[in-house]
């Protein structure tokens, strides 16, 4: 006669079951919110810089400003990143598989480097422009940065990544004297490239892959900026002098601060520092309190500028480099983390470079509203009136570039 199983063993078989099928149950809710929320990067992605694409195409006074194309072709890179890069990426993260055969492996990995790469000499080609415009006097500017050169510059940004994305991972070269760890990896995660995206890199790579796509162009973006900054810091303190000495009624020539038009598409705009005769220094003031907040707004947006830039990517580049010379032992969790922190860079890029610019504002509402007329009537007006105050007459006939940010 058979004996009925002990009650404890049927409490652990009991409780096996309920924590496995608990374990399932977040697992699947995991997978849920995490295809949610990497959706959400995605979407907001695309259509940030899609519509500063459409905002340049729609807008003719955007067209006029040669600086804008760098922004417009920041966005398309951006907006492949969204389209070629992040879906893949997202898929193989959420199943856990790749599906997609060993050579759109490659390929898709080429993509990812050098659209990333791409995007980061944008900005470096931006902060260059910026410091020519605020940096340079106006004749400066227009000798260093004729449309040549910024076609010239547009076509590196495209060019040089290609020499560290398909011509290197295409023939193999990232893996030379690693093969051995990478076949390790591809048969703990399934046994070929076919079922998991594998990708690791050798030492000269990595060092050299992360100072062209990172570490050079932050050096220059930290140098530019640099400059920029005590620029606007030296302004300032002029400001300052010039308020001070505008207590006191003065006769003569007084010092009077107008703006410059300007439709830049840089976040940064330029006011230009003269001089007019017969005029009140005390009706001076009020502007320079004004100029003098400009000044630092234009300072928190260069920060928050170098600051978004350098926690979306430093934490990449710097596992990057340091990876190799651990023996690879960076967990596949962290490198994700960091790997999706860098395409969130792709979403800032639209907020960061257009969005906070008036003249790509206005041609956003223009084009959210359908069309509607009265903000182009608006945008007409302030860009006459702003056209209008430059006319004012120059300390001892000389000119300087100041830099603001509009909000």
């Amino acid at each position: 006669m058979a004996t009925a199983p002990p009650q404890h063993l049927l409490d652990d078989v009991i409780n096996t079951e309920q924590q496995e099928q608990q374990q399932e149950f977040l697992s699947s809710l995991e997978t849920i919110v995490l295809t949610i929320f990497l959706s959400i990067i995605i979407i907001m992605t695309v259509f940030g810089n899609l519509l500063v694409m459409v905002a340049l195409c729609k807008d003719r006074h955007l067209r006029k400003k040669k600086t804008n194309y760098f922004i417009v072709s920041l966005a398309f890179a951006d907006l492949l990143v969204a389209l070629v890069v992040m879906p893949f990426a997202a898929i193989e993260l959420t199943t856990g598989h790749w599906r997609y055969g060993e050579i759109f492996c490659l390929v898709r990995t080429s993509l990812d480097v050098l659209l990333t790469t791409a995007s980061i000499l944008h900005l470096c080609c931006i902060a260059l422009d910026r410091y020519y415009a605020i940096c340079c006097q106006p004749l400066v500017y227009r000798h260093k940065m004729t449309p040549v050169r910024v076609a010239v510059m547009l076509g590196g940004c495209w060019l040089i990544p290609t020499f560290i994305s398909f011509l290197p991972i295409m023939q193999s070269w990232n893996a030379i004297g690693i093969e051995d760890i990478i076949e390790e990896r591809r048969a703990a995660a399934g046994g070929s490239n076919d079922t998991s995206c594998v990708f690791l890199v050798n030492r000269p790579y990595a060092l050299i892959c992360s100072a062209v796509a990172f570490y050079v162009p932050l050096a220059l973006m930290i140098l530019a900026y640099q400059r920029i900054y005590v620029t606007a810091m030296t302004h300032v303190r002029q400001i300052e002098t010039l308020q001070r000495a505008g207590s006191a009624p003065v006769t003569g020539s007084a010092p009077v601060i107008t703006v410059r038009s300007s439709t830049s598409s840089d976040p940064l705009e330029h006011y230009r520092l003269r001089t007019t005769t017969g005029s009140s220094s005390s009706e001076q003031a009020p502007m320079a309190n004004s100029r003098m907040r400009v000044e630092t707004k234009a300072a928190k947006t260069l920060a928050v500028i170098m600051g978004c830039f350098c926690l979306c990517w430093a934490p990449f580049f710097i596992t990057n480099v340091v990876d190799p010379f651990i023996h690879y032992s960076v967990p596949w969790q962290l490198w994700t983390a960091w790997l999706w922190l860098g395409y969130i860079n792709s979403g800032l890029n639209p907020f960061l470079y257009a969005f906070l610019n008036r003249a790509f504002r206005r041609a956003f509402l223009v084009i959210l509203c359908c069309g509607d007329e009265r903000y182009a009537r608006q945008g007409s007006f302030s860009y006459g009136h702003t056209h209008r105050a430059c006319s004012a007459a120059s300390v001892n006939g000389t000119s300087m570039a100041l830099s603001n940010f509009k909000s």
